[in-house]
């Protein structure tokens, strides 16, 4: 197993927590210098807040680690392709790069609906690579939609 796809087995680790919960499986681990500095899995059902995003939670949480808001020096590994939201808090954050596990064809901002790092003249570019473990990871999020279709039935 190389580097990537052990930081997103851990991403996924988190994942498999918010799934537990019944929140959208999504999880992210933030890393510097081939160490986890933060990890968060989506929050937004229990705490009842549209911004309990798993990144945007890792990357409050890296923040406070490093003792400041730019994360120059890290990668953030997450499941599910960032929303606009995040990808905004991670260009203003300065992460240097995102590897994604699953596409979001319905609100992605990394590349799918938009590619709101590349295709617009912000001040810091994110380096994106897609795909890591995206098999893994687009089959939780599609059993845990199935499983919730169950449960609302």
């Amino acid at each position: 197993m190389d580097q990537k796809e052990k930081f997103m087995k851990e991403a996924l680790n988190e994942a498999k927590k918010a799934y537990e919960k019944l929140e959208v499986p999504v999880g992210c681990v933030i890393v510097k210098d081939g160490k986890i500095i933060a990890r968060a899995h989506n929050l937004k059902e229990i705490k009842k807040s549209a911004i309990k995003h798993a990144e945007i939670m890792a990357i409050q949480k890296a923040s406070k680690k490093l003792d400041g808001w730019r994360l120059t020096d890290c990668e953030m590994y997450v499941t599910l392709e960032p929303c606009p939201m995040c990808t905004g808090a991670l260009i203003q954050s300065r992460i240097k790069k995102v590897y994604i596990g699953a596409m979001d064809l319905k609100t992605g901002a990394c590349g799918s609906v938009l590619n709101l790092s590349n295709d617009y003249a912000f001040n810091h570019k994110l380096e994106i690579e897609t795909g890591i473990l995206g098999k893994e990871c687009e089959k939780l999020l599609k059993d845990f939609f199935k499983e919730l279709r169950i449960i609302k039935s």
